[in-house]
């Protein structure tokens, strides 16, 4: 019997997409700090906060998984 047996394998992008997507919000905003101010500082705000409210999302209380 195989290890996957009732489970449905998934691709590296059904894997990978969030983590991507938070690592180039995460970029953007790094970047967008260090290239100017008034606008920029809010777009890096923004960008940067993604991440941090998307784990507050997934670790709120009563939540038993996180499927993004």
């Amino acid at each position: 019997m195989s290890r996957t047996s009732g489970r449905q394998r998934q691709s590296l992008w059904a894997i990978f997409r969030v983590p991507v997507l938070l690592a180039v919000l995460s970029i953007i905003g790094l970047v967008s700090a260090l290239v100017g101010d008034e606008l920029w500082d809010v777009l890096s705000w923004v960008m940067l906060g993604v991440p941090i409210v998307l784990i507050a999302w997934c670790l709120r209380p009563g939540r038993s998984a996180c499927n993004l």
